[in-house]
């Protein structure tokens, strides 16, 4: 016995003659349909090749060192730049008064178009050197006798300090610098922008009118008026980097309308959730930031409600993480999916072109013997 003859006995497909093969109308449809799934689901799985699937996990916030990155762009509507405050705390008791980091305001007119003579200014600019060696007096305020106030602003803590009522007409420093009617603060309006850090535990932030300032642990705005018209518009509030698919940004584009003459206190209290988004690949470089969830509340402080008027975020951290892992499928997978989409559809084709042709030649049968009904 030849080899060949023994290899045609182990042929597991075995051809048959063409003079006993059959084609029929109905295998052709089915040949025809069932390529096209095949087509279908090759073409739907080699999409879902070269796209990365999404993995999420929760565990335990382990990171230490990671500093809270709060990027933020407000516009308050009816308010001027000058007679806004941004303050920022934690709750190991750090208070940044009058935020000037990376912060920037531009002036808008009520309409909320930008004043094109004015540039945008950061919130706090940085003062050249005193070439002055002469001490400012500060009309009997000062703490000790090298106490100097050379300029308004300073004069003016000092007398807050000793909680000291002053007149502006009378100060040196302040003539011809502090001509400021609080009238004024509502002829135009203000959009914050920019980015401020802090540290990674629970705090809060607030936009507030009037200079702001803390005397023995108490948190104080100089502002006259008692009724403050704080519409407001959030553009954009995130705590790190932004993901589209994640909730990094839930407020954005929210605007908030408040009737006229009406002072408001607006709190929002936000839940926040540490994030992780590994990228897929070996130079895919992991993206630390931050989603959250937000509980909105709106106080009325025109029936004597006690408050303050202003725009106040509180926030405080979840101790798990969510980490979102791009995965890519192997060459391997993709070869094994189609094979298994090739065979399974042109099984099951089988199977059906033997019963429709079955069935056609039974109806057949019936029909010459004439016993169909």
């Amino acid at each position: 016995m030849k080899f060949a003859d023994v290899l045609r006995r182990l042929d597991a497909y075995p051809r048959t003659l063409d003079d006993f093969s059959v084609r029929t109308v109905g295998g052709a449809a089915v040949t025809i349909i069932s390529t096209s799934i095949i087509s279908l689901l090759i073409f739907l799985e080699f999409l879902s090749y070269i796209q990365p699937t999404l993995n999420e996990e929760l565990f335990v916030d382990t990171t230490r060192g990671h500093k809270l990155r709060i990027n933020l762009d407000v516009t308050l509507h009816n308010l001027a730049c000058n007679y806004i405050s941004l303050d920022a705390m934690d709750s190991s008791g750090d208070t940044h008064l009058r935020v000037d980091h990376d912060v920037f305001k531009h002036r808008l007119d009520l309409n909320g178009e930008p004043l094109k003579e004015t540039p945008i200014k950061e919130i706090v600019a940085v003062s050249p050197p005193n070439k002055n060696v002469t001490c400012g007096s500060c009309y009997g305020a000062e703490h000790n006798a090298t106490h100097c106030c050379n300029t308004c602003d300073e004069v003016l803590d000092a007398y807050r300090l000793r909680k000291w009522n002053v007149q502006v007409d009378k100060i040196e420093q302040c003539k011809g610098k502090y001509k400021r009617s609080d009238e004024d603060a509502f002829k135009e309006g203000c959009r914050i922008q920019g980015h401020l850090e802090v540290n990674r535990m629970a705090g809060s932030f607030h936009f507030a009118p009037g200079k702001s300032f803390s005397i023995r642990q108490f948190h104080i705005h100089d502002f006259q008026f008692s009724n403050v018209k704080l519409s407001h518009t959030i553009n954009h509030l995130s705590f790190g980097e932004k993901i589209e698919f994640a909730k990094t940004h839930p407020l954005d584009g929210l605007r908030v309308d408040v009737a006229e003459s009406k002072s408001e206190m607006f709190n929002y209290y936000l839940k926040i959730v540490p994030t992780l988004y590994q990228r897929g690949g070996s130079d895919g470089q992991p993206i630390y930031t931050n989603q959250f969830s937000v509980t909105r509340y709106r106080k009325d402080l025109s029936d004597r409600e006690r408050g303050m008027p202003g725009i106040f975020f509180s926030y405080e951290l979840s101790p798990l993480m969510v980490k979102y892992a791009e995965k890519r499928n192997s060459f391997g997978h993709f070869a094994t999916n189609c094979c298994s989409i090739i065979g399974g559809v042109f099984t099951v084709a089988g199977i059906l072109a033997v019963l429709l042709n079955n069935s056609w030649e039974a109806i057949q049968r019936k029909l010459e013997v004439g016993k169909l009904s």
